[in-house]
């Protein structure tokens, strides 16, 4: 791909269109789905983070707005933040398409959050705090503005994988603005529980991409591509063939039922995340 002339958008729309293409933002989302995601039967985020038109959901650090647009779909009140205004207006669009009965979207930097205390029922923040200068602060911030009984979707990155990217990634991945910090999975839990949150539930996910990022970073070195600037806006299509076939590879085997037992193994030997569920009390 990299010897090729042809400007890449006419080039990734040819690989789209190529048979037996998997693009590997479809290939996550089904892998997010088995393992509790977007579960619309249910209309459950997470598994054990149901979602309803009674809630007043509030997304910290939005970003592309999948959380957001789930609950609003729901017919939940919505309330999205992000520090990229770009962002914001683009989900303010998409929401506004929507079933929420309500939707605010700021620009902010999370402290403090444009939200009144106690005025939310469901709060998320996923693949946030690593981003945030102090952690505790952020955090606390979260739990103010959660009504008493209101349910958190806490999501960082796993440490196994994030040790593991430091003997390889490149620097800039583990600077600002990227992921400051790695925390270990008893001090995640100890920062919720210090900021006064009740944790119901613990669990991690994300094999695939793990091992995507693995494959990804090798694969920018190989070609010495320079990549700078926020990970989750420099790492997008076109992805080189060998990410294509492996996303390919993936699919298929977790389309097949049997496979579900080593997904899971997988899942919880190298996470791409760990995730809490938590409450604030009564």
């Amino acid at each position: 791909m990299e010897n090729d002339p042809r400007p890449t958008d006419e080039i990734w729309q040819e690989t789209t269109n190529s048979p037996g293409f998997v693009d590997s933002r479809d290939c996550g989302l089904v892998d997010a789905v088995q393992s509790g995601w977007y579960l619309g039967d249910s209309n459950e985020l997470f598994k054990g983070f149901a979602v309803s038109a009674e809630d007043s959901v509030l997304d910290v650090g939005c970003g592309a707005g999948g959380a957001t647009l789930f609950c609003a779909n729901r017919g939940a009140q919505v309330t999205f933040t992000d520090v990229v205004p770009e962002k914001i207006e683009s989900l303010r669009a998409r929401v506004a398409q929507t079933a929420a009965r309500k939707a605010e979207g700021f620009v902010s930097d999370s402290i403090p959050l444009p939200v009144a205390a106690n005025s939310m029922s469901r709060v998320i923040s996923m693949e946030v705090l690593e981003h945030v200068e102090d952690p505790a602060a952020f955090l606390r911030e979260l739990v103010r503005v959660g009504q008493p009984g209101a349910l958190y979707l806490l999501a960082v990155p796993d440490p196994v994988g994030e040790n593991m990217q430091k003997g390889f990634a490149p620097a800039y991945y583990f600077e600002r603005p990227n992921h400051i910090h790695v925390f270990e999975r008893e001090e995640f839990a100890r920062l919720v529980s210090d900021a006064g949150l009740e944790i119901v539930r613990r669990d991690a996910f994300g094999f695939f991409w793990t091992f995507w990022m693995f494959l990804y970073w090798t694969l920018a070195k190989t070609t010495g591509d320079e990549l700078v600037g926020t990970s989750h806006d420099v790492v997008q299509p076109p992805y080189p063939p060998l990410l294509n076939d492996w996303a390919k590879l993936w699919h298929q085997i977790i389309k097949m039922p049997e496979a579900a037992p080593m997904k899971q193994a997988l899942d919880q030997l190298l996470p791409k995340s760990q995730v809490i569920i938590a409450r604030k009390p009564l």
